[in-house]
């Protein structure tokens, strides 16, 4: 893998891979997301990103949403809840433009008071939208359960009432604190010279100075297994079993991730799947998602089902869930699952949007970039007795949660 990777002086991390395209993918990735947010602030992270848009001291709005746009570019943004980022997608000759925006954006945004006010309108519709779609609510409300009253379990979207007495202090204030050159990684994946990716980078964010300062992640209280099911009047039911399982540093993450794709990954020959919708014809959706962040994580089997089926579909996953915790995945079986996941990943990967964000995730979380090799070895390496372990600590039924929307 070809990378160029440098730290400017004000502590600015940045990092490029070469490719044989001529289309560009760049990203600013700010430490900074919805975990990062005091009591008084939640949804500033993800309001603040919309926010960047919407002026700096050199740009208005109208330059900000114009000017990659205009050369046939994409300028677009999005809010974890460990991390915010700002990228573009432009030809190899538009880069400057699009170093100079990201670096605007996030180091010189000016949060006009009558835009602050607009845009909470628009952020009212998205969290009456998502209120609408309660397959992908309830993640968000079974982790709030499953972290408790800690940042990391809150919902990225905020409230009404939070937002509601947002001010444009409190949000000056968040960005004051976390939107600092050396709390952010510039990567770039494109055919696009090295030392002009240098150049350019010292003369659009090299200017921009903060001083130090030391991040302190509130930790979630010990885990309580919950069974909380809540009338929503929908005409499915929608239901999450999960547990809280390994961080991002855990040294069992990457087969923890094996394992989760076996169980309900994408494809529709997965355990679950075939179990649920294809064997016995119960749900048209089923999945298992593994979910790690800096200091913990979260795994969640969801499905959606007709109310009179809930109980029968929990009770083959739980049927399913006991297999696993009694004799080990080994042999041909072990060794396709390892090859399905390796062969999702790499077509995965072939993309370079996806390259771009993923070694900036890598330098933020690990300070380096593993390569799709180093991962992919790291797969071959997971033994039955890994996955088995995995089994037996993340599937006990006496330490599993359920949420159910009927």
């Amino acid at each position: 893998m070809n990378t160029f990777r440098f730290t400017l002086p004000n502590g600015l991390q940045a990092v490029q891979r070469q490719s044989l395209s001529e289309v560009v993918c760049c990203g600013l990735t700010i430490n900074a997301g919805t975990r990062d947010e005091a009591a008084a602030e939640h949804g500033v992270a993800h309001f603040t990103e919309h926010m960047l848009f919407k002026g700096t001291k050199k740009h208005s709005a109208y330059f900000i949403n114009n000017r990659l746009e205009s050369v046939g570019g994409e300028l677009n943004a999005f809010t974890t809840k460990e991390e915010t980022v700002i990228h573009a997608t432009i030809m190899k000759n538009d880069v400057g433009k699009a170093l100079e925006l990201l670096a605007e954006m996030a180091f010189n945004p000016t949060f006009p008071l009558k835009e602050i006010e607009k845009e909470k309108l628009i952020v009212f519709d998205e969290i009456n939208a998502y209120k609408d779609n309660p397959s992908e609510q309830i993640f968000d409300d079974f982790e709030e359960l499953l972290f408790g009253k800690a940042p990391i379990g809150r919902s990225i979207l905020g409230s009404e009432r939070s937002l509601r007495t947002l001010t444009q202090k409190r949000i000056q204030q968040f960005t004051a604190r976390y939107y600092r050159p050396q709390n952010a990684v510039l990567s770039m994946v494109g055919k696009f010279n090295p030392k002009q990716f240098e150049k350019l980078t010292e003369k659009y964010f090299g200017g921009f100075q903060a001083p130090p300062f030391v991040r302190q992640y509130t930790a979630p209280a010990p885990y309580v297994p919950f069974h909380v099911t809540q009338s929503r009047n929908t005409y499915q039911a929608h239901c999450i079993l999960g547990n809280r399982t390994y961080s991002l540093h855990h040294p069992k993450h990457v087969a923890m991730a094996l394992f989760a794709n076996y169980l309900g990954g994408p494809a529709s020959n997965s355990m679950l799947n075939t179990l649920l919708r294809e064997k016995h014809g119960l749900a048209y959706t089923v999945e298992v998602n593994y979910n790690p962040y800096v200091d913990c994580g979260a795994l969640t089997i969801y499905f959606g089902t007709d109310k009179e089926k809930i109980k029968k579909c929990c009770d083959l996953i739980f049927a399913a869930l006991e297999k696993l915790r009694k004799a080990p995945i080994e042999g041909r079986l072990l060794q396709r699952i390892k090859k399905q996941f390796v062969g999702q990943l790499t077509i995965a990967s072939d993309n370079t949007e996806a390259q771009m964000l993923s070694q900036a995730k890598n330098i933020i979380t690990f300070n380096k970039i593993e390569t799709l090799e180093e991962i992919n070895e790291k797969i071959y390496a997971v033994t039955p007795a890994d996955m088995f372990n995995i089994a037996e600590e993340s599937l006990n039924p006496d330490t599993l949660s359920t949420l159910i929307y009927t």
